[in-house]
């Protein structure tokens, strides 16, 4: 019988997984192409042999997804299949249409196909969209079940931008391990704040490979999620975290809603600076999809170094890059304590931009005034340190989850702002947690 062939639209992460957990193997199907887009720089490339399989000698070529209808009637496609994250419905169906007019189907895939079941027990932390505050409660939650005595293995949603061969299994708990993977700043933002906590973590390509090499060590995994996508592990208690900052969206994107109507736990996070309405709208939504789930209201509150250094100041407000470009966020944690500690203005630091932050200016208009910490790879992160530099102001204040004047040279005053999780009243964290505690 003739196989079924397909393309794979991805952005390097739920793309390869759907890939290896389900088509790898599959002779039903023939997997002719991936497309790429979100992430700079990552088509253009193979997925390589030594992790395609069997089937594919030859690896899979990798394209820019402007080229998907082309690419379906050059190769005969039957089925299109959609696998990336935190995108507005309207944008999937456009890319239905698309893909329709060429004449093949368009399917997303659910989690019994994809989820791979685990010997241990799992926690994931997903979000209704990227810039929620994840990382911040999978921190806390490592922290509870760390505190009752288990031995706990996080295992981070991929990111893989460089060599994906070697990339296939990795595994943190120095911080040296950064610079042995050359790890890009979105990697650095995830990994070192557990590292530094003495947390171990894992991510990489393969994710059958990567848990049951976590499971050798692990008296539970935690999934630490990224962008809004499912877990790629099938959870014992699925934690979602959903953003009143963003009222409604917990049910327009893609595929952040599955996560809030298959939760066990929704955490409201940022109360202390959201509005009272818009906070009371995303528990409309959480009563009208998933009623049965327990609500915990949470708090990211902030830490800053020196704010006297604030204080009257023009200041360059850098903010995680995901969170304020397909995140669409416009702001975070560098502009509240801007605000909170009297900064005189937010300087603009698109007349500065250098190279690909340019670029990424162009591509995500709706930033405004802020620097997202773009760093995809060195080029990237060297067109970065030289918009810092360029800026004319008095001040840098560093909103990322990583301390940037680690890994770039800042020609001007900084300081650095952080935030952990801190949960409002009951239920809390340990009451979600009580059936693996």
């Amino acid at each position: 019988m003739e196989r079924i062939k397909v393309i794979i639209m991805g952005a390097a992460g739920r793309d390869f997984h759907n890939f290896n957990s389900f088509f790898r193997d599959n002779e039903l199907y023939e997997v002719v192409a991936f497309t790429a887009t979100q992430i700079p720089n990552i088509d253009d490339r193979k997925y390589p042999k030594e992790l395609a399989g069997k089937l594919y000698p030859e690896g899979i070529k990798i394209y820019p997804e402007y080229e998907l209808p082309e690419l379906i009637r050059k190769f005969g496609v039957d089925e299109v299949i959609f696998a990336y994250s935190d995108v507005p419905y309207d944008y999937v169906m456009s890319r239905s249409a698309a893909v329709n007019a060429a004449g093949a189907d368009f399917k997303v895939m659910g989690p019994q196909r994809t989820m791979l079941k685990s010997s241990k027990p799992v926690v994931a932390v997903c979000a209704v969209r990227t810039g929620s505050g994840k990382s911040q409660t999978t921190r806390k939650v490592i922290e509870i079940l760390r505190d009752s005595g288990k031995k706990v293995v996080a295992i981070r949603h991929p990111m893989p931008y460089g060599n994906l061969v070697e990339q296939r299994v990795q595994r943190y708990a120095e911080l040296s391990d950064l610079d042995k993977y050359d790890c890009t700043i979105e990697e650095r933002e995830e990994y070192e704040p557990h590292i530094v906590r003495g947390n171990v973590i894992y991510a990489g390509v393969d994710y059958e490979a990567i848990l049951r090499e976590a499971e050798k060590e692990a008296d539970v995994i935690v999934w630490d999620g990224g962008n809004n996508d499912m877990p790629f592990y099938k959870p014992d208690i699925h934690i979602t975290v959903a953003d009143p900052h963003r009222p409604g969206d917990e049910l327009f994107y893609y595929p952040g809603e599955a996560n809030l109507r298959m939760a066990d736990i929704i955490v409201i996070n940022k109360v202390d600076t959201a509005n009272r309405e818009d906070i009371r709208l995303v528990r409309d939504s959480i009563f009208s999809v998933n009623p049965g789930a327990m609500i915990i209201e949470a708090a990211s509150p902030i830490f800053v170094e020196d704010y006297n250094l604030i204080r009257g100041k023009r200041v360059l407000a850098v903010e995680d890059g995901p969170t304020l470009t397909h995140g669409e966020m416009t702001y975070g944690a560098a502009v509240v304590a801007a605000e909170k500690f009297g900064a005189l203005e937010l300087v603009d630091p698109r007349p500065y931009t250098a190279g690909t932050i340019a670029e990424t200016f162009q591509k995500y208009p709706e930033i405004g005034v802020l620097l997202p910490a773009m760093g995809y790879g060195e080029k990237q992160i060297k067109d970065l340190e030289k918009t810092i530099n360029q800026t004319e102001c008095d001040v840098v204040i560093i909103g990322t989850p990583i301390d940037l004047r680690k890994l770039i040279n800042i020609n001007k005053p900084a300081v650095r702002v952080t935030y952990d999780l801190q949960e409002i009243g009951k239920p809390d964290l340990r009451d979600a947690l009580k059936t693996i505690l």
